[in-house]
């Protein structure tokens, strides 16, 4: 990867988005649980005003860097080329270990406080894809530690930006 390539923040963004598709994740499943987490307080809200906003989210270079590290990290897990402890705490998911959570806060604090309570709401619901990215990690030579984290930081991440750009239009 050249210098140009990192300079690039299409081409961060287009390896980002390549990363979450490698692992299992569209953009269509992060937006059925940004509809889900906004329909209620937006009736009107289409599938497409979501995966606009998921597009906008990975625009940002903090979520790119954080799509990076964490799926890096799983992968990493999942060859079992980490060091001890390190290895048997993020491919065993430890619930005290907690890191896969702060490196996402780097997203969801793009969008303020409305932002954090989106992800711990759907870090505790596990909806959609989360959960499936989560029961998939207890799997053997399986790792979604970060990535499960990271895709309802976008998730919450996107709510959040749908949510300002609403009370911005009403006022």
């Amino acid at each position: 990867m050249g210098i140009e390539m990192i300079n690039s923040n299409d081409k961060m963004k287009a390896i980002s988005k390549n990363l979450l598709i490698d692992r299992g994740v569209t953009i269509k499943d992060i937006a059925e649980i940004v509809y889900d987490l906004q329909k209620k307080y937006i009736p009107s809200i289409k599938h497409k005003d979501c995966m606009d906003a998921i597009e906008r989210v990975l625009d940002k270079r903090e979520v790119q860097n954080a799509i990076l590290t964490g799926i890096e990290l799983d992968r990493l897990a999942e060859e079992n080329k980490l060091s001890e402890p390190l290895e048997t705490l993020i491919n065993g998911d430890n619930p005290l270990y907690g890191i896969d959570e702060i490196l996402v806060l780097s997203i969801v604090n793009v969008y303020g406080s409305i932002g954090f309570t989106n992800f711990g709401y759907v870090d505790k619901l596990k909806p959609g894809i989360i959960g499936k990215l989560d029961e998939e990690g207890k799997k053997p030579n399986k790792c979604n530690t970060f990535l499960d984290d990271i895709i309802g930081a976008i998730a919450a991440a996107a709510a959040s930006s749908i949510a300002h750009n609403f009370e911005d239009k009403k006022e």
